[in-house]
Protein backbone atom coordinates (compact mmCIF):
# COMPACT_ATOMS: atom_id res chain seq x y z
CA UNK A 1 0.00 0.00 0.00
CA UNK A 2 2.94 2.64 1.00
CA UNK A 3 4.24 2.02 -2.18
CA UNK A 4 1.43 2.60 -4.01
CA UNK A 5 0.97 5.76 -2.45
CA UNK A 6 4.57 6.79 -3.12
CA UNK A 7 3.77 6.12 -7.01
CA UNK A 8 0.28 8.49 -7.13
CA UNK A 9 2.52 11.22 -5.74
CA UNK A 10 5.32 11.24 -7.71
CA UNK A 11 5.57 13.31 -10.71
CA UNK A 12 5.90 10.72 -13.80
CA UNK A 13 9.05 9.72 -15.28
CA UNK A 14 9.25 7.63 -18.37
CA UNK A 15 9.90 4.63 -16.40
CA UNK A 16 6.80 5.95 -14.04
CA UNK A 17 4.80 5.71 -17.35
CA UNK A 18 6.00 2.58 -18.65
CA UNK A 19 4.83 1.00 -14.64
CA UNK A 20 1.41 2.75 -15.17
CA UNK A 21 1.71 0.90 -18.53
CA UNK A 22 2.10 -2.33 -16.90
CA UNK A 23 0.29 -1.58 -13.53
CA UNK A 24 -3.09 -1.21 -16.21
CA UNK A 25 -1.76 -5.20 -18.24
CA UNK A 26 -2.03 -6.45 -15.43
CA UNK A 27 -5.46 -4.65 -14.69
CA UNK A 28 -6.56 -6.38 -17.98
CA UNK A 29 -5.27 -9.42 -17.03
CA UNK A 30 -7.07 -9.37 -13.58
CA UNK A 31 -10.47 -8.61 -15.04
CA UNK A 32 -9.60 -11.52 -18.25
CA UNK A 33 -9.15 -13.88 -15.53
CA UNK A 34 -11.92 -13.03 -13.07
CA UNK A 35 -13.40 -16.07 -12.27
CA UNK A 36 -17.26 -16.99 -13.38
CA UNK A 37 -19.95 -16.13 -10.84
CA UNK A 38 -20.95 -18.66 -8.55
CA UNK A 39 -24.46 -20.41 -9.01
CA UNK A 40 -26.75 -20.72 -6.30
CA UNK A 41 -27.73 -24.28 -5.55
CA UNK A 42 -31.63 -22.88 -5.19
CA UNK A 43 -33.22 -19.60 -6.14
CA UNK A 44 -32.47 -17.05 -3.63
CA UNK A 45 -35.16 -15.58 -3.77
CA UNK A 46 -37.10 -18.28 -2.28
CA UNK A 47 -34.95 -20.33 -0.32
CA UNK A 48 -37.27 -22.55 1.46
CA UNK A 49 -40.29 -24.31 1.09
CA UNK A 50 -43.70 -24.69 3.33
CA UNK A 51 -44.99 -27.80 4.48
CA UNK A 52 -47.79 -29.27 6.39
CA UNK A 53 -48.49 -27.66 10.00
CA UNK A 54 -47.19 -24.01 8.71
CA UNK A 55 -43.44 -25.45 9.02
CA UNK A 56 -40.88 -25.02 6.83
CA UNK A 57 -37.87 -26.45 5.12
CA UNK A 58 -34.84 -26.05 2.74
CA UNK A 59 -35.44 -25.59 -0.77
CA UNK A 60 -32.14 -27.40 -1.34
CA UNK A 61 -34.00 -31.00 -0.54
CA UNK A 62 -35.91 -32.48 -3.36
CA UNK A 63 -39.16 -33.90 -1.28
CA UNK A 64 -39.75 -33.47 2.69
CA UNK A 65 -37.49 -36.40 3.50
CA UNK A 66 -34.73 -34.80 5.95
CA UNK A 67 -31.74 -36.33 6.12
CA UNK A 68 -29.94 -38.37 8.83
CA UNK A 69 -26.23 -38.82 7.28
CA UNK A 70 -24.20 -38.24 4.31
CA UNK A 71 -22.61 -41.68 3.45
CA UNK A 72 -23.86 -44.64 4.64
CA UNK A 73 -20.92 -46.32 6.60
CA UNK A 74 -21.17 -43.76 8.61
CA UNK A 75 -24.16 -43.30 10.70
CA UNK A 76 -22.49 -43.24 14.38
CA UNK A 77 -19.56 -40.76 15.80
CA UNK A 78 -17.39 -44.05 15.76
CA UNK A 79 -18.02 -44.64 12.52
CA UNK A 80 -17.36 -41.20 11.02
CA UNK A 81 -13.97 -41.80 12.66
CA UNK A 82 -13.14 -45.25 10.94
CA UNK A 83 -14.50 -43.90 7.49
CA UNK A 84 -12.00 -41.17 7.85
CA UNK A 85 -9.37 -43.50 8.78
CA UNK A 86 -9.99 -45.87 5.71
CA UNK A 87 -10.53 -42.82 2.91
CA UNK A 88 -7.32 -40.63 4.11
CA UNK A 89 -5.21 -43.88 3.76
CA UNK A 90 -4.19 -43.48 7.57
CA UNK A 91 -3.61 -39.84 7.04
CA UNK A 92 -2.56 -37.01 9.68
CA UNK A 93 -5.42 -37.19 11.55
CA UNK A 94 -4.65 -34.54 15.13
CA UNK A 95 -2.05 -32.05 15.05
CA UNK A 96 -0.14 -30.21 18.38
CA UNK A 97 2.39 -28.24 18.53
CA UNK A 98 5.20 -25.98 21.07
CA UNK A 99 5.67 -22.89 20.67
CA UNK A 100 8.13 -22.19 18.14
CA UNK A 101 8.04 -25.41 16.54
CA UNK A 102 6.03 -26.62 13.46
CA UNK A 103 3.00 -28.89 14.04
CA UNK A 104 3.94 -32.49 14.88
CA UNK A 105 0.80 -35.37 13.44
CA UNK A 106 -0.67 -38.12 15.07
CA UNK A 107 -2.01 -40.42 12.38
CA UNK A 108 -5.83 -41.87 11.96
CA UNK A 109 -4.67 -45.81 13.30
CA UNK A 110 -2.74 -44.08 15.91
CA UNK A 111 -5.68 -42.12 17.61
CA UNK A 112 -8.07 -45.24 16.80
CA UNK A 113 -5.68 -47.57 18.85
CA UNK A 114 -5.16 -45.43 21.90
CA UNK A 115 -8.75 -44.92 22.55
CA UNK A 116 -9.62 -48.60 21.80
CA UNK A 117 -6.68 -48.98 24.77
CA UNK A 118 -8.01 -46.47 26.70
CA UNK A 119 -11.36 -47.73 26.34
CA UNK A 120 -10.31 -51.40 27.03
CA UNK A 121 -8.79 -49.72 30.33
CA UNK A 122 -12.02 -48.07 31.37
CA UNK A 123 -13.89 -51.35 31.02
CA UNK A 124 -11.07 -53.25 33.01
CA UNK A 125 -11.18 -50.48 35.68
CA UNK A 126 -15.16 -51.24 36.22
CA UNK A 127 -17.07 -49.04 33.78
CA UNK A 128 -19.68 -50.87 31.26
CA UNK A 129 -19.85 -50.46 27.79
CA UNK A 130 -23.28 -49.42 27.69
CA UNK A 131 -25.33 -45.89 27.61
CA UNK A 132 -25.26 -46.01 31.50
CA UNK A 133 -21.28 -45.16 31.59
CA UNK A 134 -21.14 -41.33 31.67
CA UNK A 135 -17.39 -40.29 31.21
CA UNK A 136 -16.53 -36.66 32.23
CA UNK A 137 -13.40 -35.01 30.25
CA UNK A 138 -12.09 -31.75 31.88
CA UNK A 139 -9.61 -30.55 29.50
CA UNK A 140 -8.91 -27.42 26.96
CA UNK A 141 -8.54 -28.64 23.67
CA UNK A 142 -6.27 -31.13 22.64
CA UNK A 143 -5.51 -34.71 20.87
CA UNK A 144 -5.79 -36.39 24.32
CA UNK A 145 -9.21 -35.22 24.67
CA UNK A 146 -10.63 -36.45 20.86
CA UNK A 147 -8.70 -39.60 21.85
CA UNK A 148 -11.24 -40.11 25.38
CA UNK A 149 -14.05 -38.91 23.40
CA UNK A 150 -13.09 -41.80 20.59
CA UNK A 151 -12.82 -43.97 23.82
CA UNK A 152 -16.27 -43.83 24.95
CA UNK A 153 -17.63 -44.35 21.28
CA UNK A 154 -15.72 -47.07 20.66
CA UNK A 155 -17.58 -48.90 23.95
CA UNK A 156 -20.98 -47.34 23.52
CA UNK A 157 -20.10 -45.08 26.55
CA UNK A 158 -21.71 -41.24 26.81
CA UNK A 159 -18.66 -38.42 26.84
CA UNK A 160 -20.16 -35.77 29.33
CA UNK A 161 -17.45 -32.44 28.39
CA UNK A 162 -16.81 -30.32 32.21
CA UNK A 163 -15.43 -26.87 31.62
CA UNK A 164 -14.59 -24.46 34.71
CA UNK A 165 -16.27 -21.30 33.01
CA UNK A 166 -19.05 -22.02 34.50
CA UNK A 167 -17.86 -21.78 37.97
CA UNK A 168 -17.34 -24.27 40.54
CA UNK A 169 -21.13 -25.11 41.67
CA UNK A 170 -21.86 -26.04 38.16
CA UNK A 171 -18.73 -28.49 37.96
CA UNK A 172 -20.34 -30.09 41.16
CA UNK A 173 -23.86 -30.60 39.65
CA UNK A 174 -22.76 -31.70 36.68
CA UNK A 175 -20.81 -34.48 38.21
CA UNK A 176 -23.43 -35.67 40.22
CA UNK A 177 -26.33 -34.80 37.97
CA UNK A 178 -24.46 -37.40 35.68
CA UNK A 179 -23.37 -39.57 38.13
CA UNK A 180 -19.65 -39.50 36.97
CA UNK A 181 -17.56 -41.82 38.56
CA UNK A 182 -13.97 -40.94 36.29
CA UNK A 183 -13.10 -38.03 34.86
CA UNK A 184 -10.11 -37.90 32.40
CA UNK A 185 -8.43 -34.28 33.03
CA UNK A 186 -5.56 -32.37 31.19
CA UNK A 187 -3.41 -30.96 33.77
CA UNK A 188 -2.80 -31.31 37.82
CA UNK A 189 -4.43 -28.00 38.82
CA UNK A 190 -8.08 -28.94 37.46
CA UNK A 191 -7.36 -32.84 38.93
CA UNK A 192 -6.80 -30.33 42.52
CA UNK A 193 -10.00 -28.41 41.94
CA UNK A 194 -12.12 -31.82 41.25
CA UNK A 195 -10.61 -33.26 44.54
CA UNK A 196 -11.44 -29.88 46.97
CA UNK A 197 -14.97 -30.61 46.11
CA UNK A 198 -13.75 -34.53 47.01
CA UNK A 199 -12.58 -33.25 49.89
CA UNK A 200 -15.61 -31.27 51.07
CA UNK A 201 -17.84 -34.45 50.39
CA UNK A 202 -19.80 -32.39 47.22
CA UNK A 203 -19.03 -35.07 44.81
CA UNK A 204 -19.49 -38.89 46.87
CA UNK A 205 -19.98 -39.99 42.91
CA UNK A 206 -15.92 -39.29 41.78
CA UNK A 207 -13.73 -42.20 42.29
CA UNK A 208 -11.24 -41.79 39.40
CA UNK A 209 -8.97 -38.80 38.28
CA UNK A 210 -6.56 -39.92 35.00
CA UNK A 211 -4.49 -37.22 34.14
CA UNK A 212 -3.13 -36.40 30.23
CA UNK A 213 -0.08 -34.66 31.63
CA UNK A 214 2.76 -36.02 34.22
CA UNK A 215 1.64 -35.36 38.04
CA UNK A 216 3.52 -35.09 41.13
CA UNK A 217 3.37 -37.74 44.34
CA UNK A 218 1.50 -35.29 46.61
CA UNK A 219 -1.58 -35.42 44.47
CA UNK A 220 -1.60 -39.03 44.88
CA UNK A 221 -1.04 -38.90 48.72
CA UNK A 222 -3.70 -36.18 48.46
CA UNK A 223 -6.62 -38.14 46.77
CA UNK A 224 -5.94 -41.38 48.44
CA UNK A 225 -7.57 -39.56 51.96
CA UNK A 226 -10.39 -38.75 49.88
CA UNK A 227 -10.83 -42.46 48.83
CA UNK A 228 -10.25 -41.04 44.72
CA UNK A 229 -7.84 -42.87 42.69
CA UNK A 230 -5.35 -40.98 40.64
CA UNK A 231 -4.22 -42.24 37.67
CA UNK A 232 -2.03 -41.65 34.30
CA UNK A 233 -3.60 -42.09 31.32
CA UNK A 234 -0.91 -44.25 29.48
CA UNK A 235 -1.43 -46.35 32.70
CA UNK A 236 -5.33 -47.15 31.60
CA UNK A 237 -4.85 -48.19 28.68
CA UNK A 238 -4.71 -51.70 28.18
CA UNK A 239 -6.83 -54.67 27.11
CA UNK A 240 -8.91 -54.64 23.63
CA UNK A 241 -12.13 -55.29 22.55
CA UNK A 242 -14.97 -53.85 20.75
CA UNK A 243 -18.35 -52.38 21.39
CA UNK A 244 -19.39 -49.61 19.24
CA UNK A 245 -22.56 -47.83 19.56
CA UNK A 246 -25.85 -47.53 17.69
CA UNK A 247 -27.12 -44.57 15.81
CA UNK A 248 -29.94 -43.99 18.39
CA UNK A 249 -27.36 -44.32 21.36
CA UNK A 250 -26.23 -41.60 23.36
CA UNK A 251 -22.70 -40.22 22.06
CA UNK A 252 -22.77 -37.11 24.56
CA UNK A 253 -24.55 -35.14 27.65
CA UNK A 254 -23.22 -31.54 26.57
CA UNK A 255 -24.27 -29.10 29.34
CA UNK A 256 -26.06 -25.67 28.81
CA UNK A 257 -24.40 -22.72 31.09
CA UNK A 258 -27.90 -22.86 33.33
CA UNK A 259 -28.21 -18.94 32.53
CA UNK A 260 -31.71 -18.98 35.18
CA UNK A 261 -30.56 -21.87 37.28
CA UNK A 262 -28.38 -25.21 36.88
CA UNK A 263 -26.76 -26.10 34.21
CA UNK A 264 -28.88 -28.75 31.89
CA UNK A 265 -27.34 -31.68 30.49
CA UNK A 266 -28.46 -32.06 27.00
CA UNK A 267 -28.54 -35.79 25.87
CA UNK A 268 -27.19 -35.90 22.26
CA UNK A 269 -27.15 -39.25 20.56
CA UNK A 270 -24.74 -40.44 17.50
CA UNK A 271 -27.60 -39.76 15.03
CA UNK A 272 -28.37 -36.01 16.37
CA UNK A 273 -24.82 -35.27 15.43
CA UNK A 274 -24.18 -36.99 12.40
CA UNK A 275 -27.32 -35.72 10.82
CA UNK A 276 -26.01 -32.04 11.86
CA UNK A 277 -22.73 -32.43 10.41
CA UNK A 278 -24.75 -33.70 7.36
CA UNK A 279 -27.32 -31.17 7.35
CA UNK A 280 -24.28 -28.61 7.13
CA UNK A 281 -22.13 -29.92 4.30
CA UNK A 282 -25.21 -30.46 2.34
CA UNK A 283 -25.87 -26.99 2.90
CA UNK A 284 -22.89 -25.66 1.52
CA UNK A 285 -21.54 -28.44 -0.92
CA UNK A 286 -21.69 -26.47 -4.28
CA UNK A 287 -18.74 -24.50 -3.20
CA UNK A 288 -16.65 -26.55 -0.60
CA UNK A 289 -16.55 -30.56 -0.64
CA UNK A 290 -14.61 -31.41 2.35
CA UNK A 291 -11.52 -34.07 1.01
CA UNK A 292 -8.86 -35.61 2.97
CA UNK A 293 -6.44 -32.63 2.81
CA UNK A 294 -8.86 -29.61 4.24
CA UNK A 295 -7.39 -28.82 7.89
CA UNK A 296 -9.29 -27.49 10.59
CA UNK A 297 -7.66 -25.18 13.49
CA UNK A 298 -8.72 -25.99 16.63
CA UNK A 299 -9.56 -23.41 19.31
CA UNK A 300 -13.09 -23.07 20.05
CA UNK A 301 -14.43 -25.43 23.10
CA UNK A 302 -14.66 -28.84 22.44
CA UNK A 303 -17.17 -28.65 25.16
CA UNK A 304 -19.53 -27.08 22.89
CA UNK A 305 -21.15 -28.32 20.45
CA UNK A 306 -20.43 -26.26 17.47
CA UNK A 307 -16.34 -27.10 17.52
CA UNK A 308 -17.55 -30.88 17.80
CA UNK A 309 -20.09 -30.57 14.40
CA UNK A 310 -17.31 -29.16 12.60
CA UNK A 311 -14.63 -31.84 13.56
CA UNK A 312 -16.70 -34.29 12.63
CA UNK A 313 -17.28 -32.94 9.75
CA UNK A 314 -13.55 -33.12 8.94
CA UNK A 315 -12.80 -36.76 10.73
CA UNK A 316 -15.93 -38.18 8.49
CA UNK A 317 -13.53 -37.39 4.87
CA UNK A 318 -10.12 -38.22 6.73
CA UNK A 319 -9.42 -34.68 7.06
CA UNK A 320 -6.54 -33.06 10.01
CA UNK A 321 -7.56 -31.54 13.05
CA UNK A 322 -4.62 -28.86 14.50
CA UNK A 323 -4.92 -27.73 18.17
CA UNK A 324 -4.12 -24.24 19.20
CA UNK A 325 -1.42 -24.14 21.59
CA UNK A 326 -4.02 -23.29 24.68
CA UNK A 327 -2.85 -19.72 24.49
CA UNK A 328 -5.47 -17.78 22.88
CA UNK A 329 -2.85 -15.16 22.39
CA UNK A 330 -0.69 -17.51 20.44
CA UNK A 331 -3.96 -18.30 18.11
CA UNK A 332 -2.36 -16.33 15.17
CA UNK A 333 1.06 -18.15 15.28
CA UNK A 334 -1.04 -21.57 15.68
CA UNK A 335 -2.85 -20.78 11.99
CA UNK A 336 0.30 -19.45 10.29
CA UNK A 337 2.06 -22.53 10.89
CA UNK A 338 -1.03 -24.51 10.48
CA UNK A 339 -2.55 -22.84 7.66
CA UNK A 340 -5.68 -24.54 8.04
CA UNK A 341 -8.39 -24.31 5.35
CA UNK A 342 -11.34 -24.59 7.66
CA UNK A 343 -12.06 -22.16 10.13
CA UNK A 344 -15.13 -21.88 12.77
CA UNK A 345 -15.34 -18.62 14.57
CA UNK A 346 -17.51 -16.66 16.56
CA UNK A 347 -17.92 -13.00 16.04
CA UNK A 348 -15.73 -11.92 19.06
CA UNK A 349 -12.76 -13.05 17.15
CA UNK A 350 -14.22 -11.82 13.85
CA UNK A 351 -14.19 -8.21 15.48
CA UNK A 352 -10.99 -8.08 15.84
CA UNK A 353 -9.82 -8.90 12.88
CA UNK A 354 -12.02 -6.16 11.25
CA UNK A 355 -10.79 -3.79 13.98
CA UNK A 356 -7.06 -4.15 13.83
CA UNK A 357 -7.72 -3.99 9.95
CA UNK A 358 -9.61 -0.48 9.99
CA UNK A 359 -7.00 0.44 12.32
CA UNK A 360 -3.92 0.32 10.19
CA UNK A 361 -5.42 2.70 7.85
CA UNK A 362 -4.08 5.55 9.87
CA UNK A 363 -4.32 8.59 7.05
CA UNK A 364 -7.41 9.99 4.75
CA UNK A 365 -5.53 8.55 1.70
CA UNK A 366 -5.16 4.76 3.44
CA UNK A 367 -9.23 5.03 4.76
CA UNK A 368 -9.67 6.14 1.31
CA UNK A 369 -7.80 2.99 -0.48
CA UNK A 370 -9.13 0.57 1.90
CA UNK A 371 -12.89 1.32 1.39
CA UNK A 372 -12.21 1.96 -2.09
CA UNK A 373 -10.78 -1.96 -2.54
CA UNK A 374 -13.25 -3.13 0.12
CA UNK A 375 -15.86 -1.96 -2.19
CA UNK A 376 -14.97 -3.30 -5.33
CA UNK A 377 -14.49 -6.24 -3.78
CA UNK A 378 -17.84 -6.43 -2.47
CA UNK A 379 -19.45 -5.95 -5.85
CA UNK A 380 -17.68 -9.06 -6.95
CA UNK A 381 -18.95 -10.60 -4.01
CA UNK A 382 -22.62 -9.43 -5.11
CA UNK A 383 -22.03 -10.69 -8.53
CA UNK A 384 -21.24 -14.21 -7.07
CA UNK A 385 -17.37 -13.90 -7.31
CA UNK A 386 -15.22 -15.14 -4.39
CA UNK A 387 -11.88 -14.97 -4.46
CA UNK A 388 -8.25 -13.63 -3.08
CA UNK A 389 -6.19 -13.44 -6.73
CA UNK A 390 -7.56 -10.19 -7.47
CA UNK A 391 -5.35 -6.92 -7.63
CA UNK A 392 -6.95 -5.69 -4.86
CA UNK A 393 -6.42 -8.93 -2.77
CA UNK A 394 -2.44 -8.33 -3.82
CA UNK A 395 -2.29 -4.79 -2.88
CA UNK A 396 -4.33 -4.40 0.77
CA UNK A 397 -5.59 -7.50 1.91
CA UNK A 398 -2.93 -10.25 0.99
CA UNK A 399 -1.90 -9.21 4.96
CA UNK A 400 -5.31 -10.20 6.73
CA UNK A 401 -5.33 -13.03 4.50
CA UNK A 402 -1.99 -14.86 5.61
CA UNK A 403 -2.50 -13.84 9.16
CA UNK A 404 -4.92 -16.39 8.79
CA UNK A 405 -2.84 -18.80 7.71
CA UNK A 406 -3.28 -17.93 3.57
CA UNK A 407 -4.82 -21.28 2.80
CA UNK A 408 -8.65 -20.80 4.15
CA UNK A 409 -11.15 -22.06 1.68
CA UNK A 410 -14.23 -21.85 4.16
CA UNK A 411 -15.14 -20.05 7.64
CA UNK A 412 -18.43 -20.59 9.88
CA UNK A 413 -19.11 -17.99 12.42
CA UNK A 414 -21.84 -19.12 15.08
CA UNK A 415 -22.87 -19.10 18.65
CA UNK A 416 -23.87 -15.50 18.36
CA UNK A 417 -25.29 -12.28 15.82
CA UNK A 418 -22.33 -11.03 13.71
CA UNK A 419 -22.58 -7.28 12.66
CA UNK A 420 -23.69 -7.11 8.93
CA UNK A 421 -20.80 -4.34 9.08
CA UNK A 422 -18.34 -6.96 9.80
CA UNK A 423 -19.49 -10.27 7.58
CA UNK A 424 -19.70 -7.73 4.23
CA UNK A 425 -15.98 -6.68 5.04
CA UNK A 426 -14.80 -10.13 6.01
CA UNK A 427 -16.29 -11.98 2.58
CA UNK A 428 -15.07 -9.24 0.41
CA UNK A 429 -11.31 -9.22 2.10
CA UNK A 430 -10.65 -12.38 3.20
CA UNK A 431 -11.87 -14.26 -0.56
CA UNK A 432 -13.20 -17.19 0.65
CA UNK A 433 -16.29 -19.07 1.76
CA UNK A 434 -18.24 -17.19 4.64
CA UNK A 435 -21.05 -18.81 6.27
CA UNK A 436 -23.47 -17.98 8.99
CA UNK A 437 -24.92 -20.79 11.26
CA UNK A 438 -27.96 -20.61 13.90
CA UNK A 439 -28.95 -23.07 16.56
CA UNK A 440 -28.09 -24.12 20.05
CA UNK A 441 -27.04 -27.22 21.99
CA UNK A 442 -30.43 -28.88 21.75
CA UNK A 443 -30.67 -28.94 18.11
CA UNK A 444 -26.35 -30.13 18.61
CA UNK A 445 -25.45 -27.00 16.49
CA UNK A 446 -26.94 -25.11 13.53
CA UNK A 447 -30.82 -25.59 12.70
CA UNK A 448 -30.26 -22.90 9.77
CA UNK A 449 -27.33 -22.60 7.60
CA UNK A 450 -26.64 -19.12 4.65
CA UNK A 451 -26.97 -20.16 1.21
CA UNK A 452 -23.91 -20.23 -0.82
CA UNK A 453 -23.80 -17.28 -3.42
CA UNK A 454 -26.51 -14.84 -0.81
CA UNK A 455 -24.14 -12.02 0.11
CA UNK A 456 -27.10 -10.42 1.98
CA UNK A 457 -26.55 -10.00 5.84
CA UNK A 458 -28.84 -9.71 8.76
CA UNK A 459 -30.50 -13.02 8.13
CA UNK A 460 -29.39 -16.91 9.53
CA UNK A 461 -30.22 -18.69 6.00
CA UNK A 462 -32.29 -21.62 5.75
CA UNK A 463 -32.97 -24.50 7.68
CA UNK A 464 -30.58 -27.12 6.94
CA UNK A 465 -31.76 -30.43 5.56
CA UNK A 466 -32.00 -32.63 8.61
CA UNK A 467 -34.65 -30.33 10.29
CA UNK A 468 -37.87 -28.12 9.58
CA UNK A 469 -38.36 -24.90 11.42
CA UNK A 470 -41.51 -23.24 12.23
CA UNK A 471 -42.74 -19.95 14.00
CA UNK A 472 -45.35 -20.48 16.61
CA UNK A 473 -47.46 -17.57 18.17
CA UNK A 474 -46.22 -15.41 20.86
CA UNK A 475 -49.16 -13.71 22.24
CA UNK A 476 -48.19 -11.99 24.92
CA UNK A 477 -45.42 -10.45 22.52
CA UNK A 478 -48.02 -9.51 19.89
CA UNK A 479 -46.09 -12.23 17.79
CA UNK A 480 -48.06 -14.02 15.27
CA UNK A 481 -47.25 -17.21 12.94
CA UNK A 482 -49.93 -15.62 10.21
CA UNK A 483 -47.41 -12.59 10.07
CA UNK A 484 -44.25 -14.68 9.57
CA UNK A 485 -43.19 -14.17 12.95
CA UNK A 486 -43.01 -15.86 15.99
CA UNK A 487 -40.95 -18.40 18.88
CA UNK A 488 -38.39 -20.54 16.60
CA UNK A 489 -39.46 -24.41 16.73
CA UNK A 490 -37.03 -27.10 15.50
CA UNK A 491 -38.34 -30.46 14.78
CA UNK A 492 -35.74 -33.37 12.87
CA UNK A 493 -33.17 -35.97 12.91
CA UNK A 494 -30.40 -33.40 15.10
CA UNK A 495 -32.88 -32.53 17.62
CA UNK A 496 -31.97 -33.47 21.22
CA UNK A 497 -33.46 -36.79 23.51
CA UNK A 498 -33.99 -34.03 26.29
CA UNK A 499 -32.12 -33.31 29.60
CA UNK A 500 -30.74 -35.62 31.66
CA UNK A 501 -32.65 -36.53 34.63
CA UNK A 502 -34.28 -33.48 34.32
CA UNK A 503 -38.15 -34.10 32.88
CA UNK A 504 -39.59 -30.93 34.14
CA UNK A 505 -36.73 -28.91 32.02
CA UNK A 506 -37.15 -31.57 29.04
CA UNK A 507 -41.08 -30.96 29.02
CA UNK A 508 -40.32 -27.13 28.42
CA UNK A 509 -38.44 -28.03 25.25
CA UNK A 510 -40.18 -30.53 23.92
CA UNK A 511 -43.53 -30.77 23.58
CA UNK A 512 -45.61 -34.14 22.70
CA UNK A 513 -45.16 -33.85 18.90
CA UNK A 514 -41.01 -33.25 19.13
CA UNK A 515 -40.97 -29.81 18.10
CA UNK A 516 -37.87 -27.80 20.85
CA UNK A 517 -39.07 -24.68 21.27
CA UNK A 518 -35.68 -22.27 21.02
CA UNK A 519 -36.92 -19.17 22.89
CA UNK A 520 -35.65 -17.33 20.02
CA UNK A 521 -38.40 -15.10 18.09
CA UNK A 522 -37.79 -15.49 14.33
CA UNK A 523 -39.21 -13.73 11.32
CA UNK A 524 -39.81 -15.11 7.88
CA UNK A 525 -38.25 -12.56 5.48
CA UNK A 526 -40.00 -12.72 1.55
CA UNK A 527 -37.29 -14.71 -0.02
CA UNK A 528 -37.04 -17.56 3.25
CA UNK A 529 -34.51 -16.74 4.80
CA UNK A 530 -34.48 -17.08 9.01
CA UNK A 531 -34.06 -13.72 10.90
CA UNK A 532 -33.56 -13.61 14.45
CA UNK A 533 -35.50 -10.30 15.75
CA UNK A 534 -35.98 -11.08 19.70
CA UNK A 535 -35.79 -13.47 22.88
CA UNK A 536 -38.70 -14.44 24.84
CA UNK A 537 -37.09 -14.56 27.82
CA UNK A 538 -34.62 -11.48 29.63
CA UNK A 539 -31.62 -13.06 28.35
CA UNK A 540 -28.70 -11.61 26.70
CA UNK A 541 -26.20 -13.58 24.11
CA UNK A 542 -22.67 -12.03 24.38
CA UNK A 543 -20.31 -12.17 21.42
CA UNK A 544 -18.31 -15.30 22.94
CA UNK A 545 -21.58 -17.51 22.56
CA UNK A 546 -22.54 -17.06 26.21
CA UNK A 547 -26.15 -16.75 27.08
CA UNK A 548 -26.42 -14.19 30.59
CA UNK A 549 -29.84 -13.96 32.24
CA UNK A 550 -29.28 -9.95 33.81
CA UNK A 551 -31.80 -11.00 37.01
CA UNK A 552 -28.82 -13.60 38.21
CA UNK A 553 -26.04 -10.84 37.92
CA UNK A 554 -28.46 -8.15 39.64
CA UNK A 555 -29.38 -10.46 42.57
CA UNK A 556 -25.36 -10.21 43.67
CA UNK A 557 -24.96 -7.23 42.94
CA UNK A 558 -28.31 -5.95 45.24
CA UNK A 559 -26.65 -7.08 48.39
CA UNK A 560 -24.18 -4.39 47.90
CA UNK A 561 -26.22 -1.81 46.63
CA UNK A 562 -29.86 -0.70 46.62
CA UNK A 563 -30.81 -0.97 42.73
CA UNK A 564 -28.11 -2.74 40.23
CA UNK A 565 -29.15 -2.60 36.61
CA UNK A 566 -27.61 -4.99 34.37
CA UNK A 567 -27.42 -4.10 30.64
CA UNK A 568 -25.33 -5.16 27.06
CA UNK A 569 -22.16 -3.03 25.86
CA UNK A 570 -20.28 -4.44 22.77
CA UNK A 571 -19.04 -7.79 23.78
CA UNK A 572 -19.26 -7.09 27.26
CA UNK A 573 -22.22 -6.99 30.33
CA UNK A 574 -22.04 -3.51 32.18
CA UNK A 575 -23.66 -3.18 35.89
CA UNK A 576 -24.53 -0.09 36.83
CA UNK A 577 -25.26 0.61 40.51
CA UNK A 578 -28.23 3.21 41.00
Amino acid sequence: MDFLIEFLFTPLSTSGLVFLFSLAAVALVHLNTRPKPLQPPTDLNQQTVGIAGGARRTALLKDDNLISYLYEDAQTLYNVFQRGLRVSGNGPCLGYRKKGQPYQWLRYKQVSDRAVFLGSGLIHRGQKPSQESFIGIFAQNRPEWIISELACYTYSMVAVPLYDTLGPEALVFIINRAKISTVICDKQDKAETLLDNCEKNLTPVLKTIILMDPYDSALIDRSSKSGVEVLSLKDVEQCIFFQPPKPEDLSIVCFTSGTTGDPKGAMLTHENVVADAAGVVKTFEVVFVPVPSDVSISFLPLAHMFERVVQTVLYSVGGRVGFFQGDIRLLPDDMKALKPTVFPVVPRLLNRVYDKVHSGAQTPFKKWLLNFAIEKKRAEVKQGIIRNDSIWDKLIFHKVQESLGGRVRVMVTGAAPISPTVLTFLRASLGCQIFEAYGQTECTAACSFTIPGDWHTGHVGVPVPCNIVKLVDVEEMNYFASNGEGEVCVKGKNVFCGYLNDPEKTAEALDKDGWLHTGDIGKWLPSGVLKIIDRKKNIFKLAQGEYIAPEKIENVYIRSAPVAQVFVHGDSLQVKLI
